[in-house]
């Protein structure tokens, strides 16, 4: 059964009031939409993405029955890099089968961080 969550952010003092959204799909970042600046970008990756600074998102499977992978990051994730991780995240294709638990980027951008494989995020955070 698919979970989605929708988060409406609005950031504190915000004069423009973007009124950004962001999808959460079975404990994983599905969709981030309607952010004019990166300061909502930023206050929905510490508020709603990664309140621990673990960086939760989907890649692509190919070659197999399931579409999307979530994936999760093994350790903390700096914040000023979160939406860094995303995007390489996003760019990435893996092969089926996938193991849980496997290393599907390692130590993504030089942080000594790597993401796996996980079939259900939330017990994880």
């Amino acid at each position: 059964m698919m979970e989605r969550v929708v988060h409406a952010i609005q950031c504190i003092g915000c004069p423009i009031g973007c009124g950004g959204e962001v999808v959460v799909e079975n404990g994983a970042v599905a969709e981030m939409s309607g952010f004019t600046c990166n300061k909502g970008l930023a206050y929905a990756a510490e508020e709603v993405v990664a309140p621990k600074r673990m960086v939760t998102t989907t890649v692509r499977v190919s070659g197999g029955g399931l579409a999307l992978l979530p994936v999760v990051s093994a350790a903390p994730v700096p914040k000023e890099r979160i939406f860094d991780c995303l995007r390489l995240l996003r760019g990435v294709t893996v092969a089926a089968p996938v193991a849980e638990g496997a290393v599907i980027v390692s130590d993504a951008l030089g942080l000594g961080v790597d993401f796996r494989a996980a079939r259900d995020i939330s017990s994880l955070q």
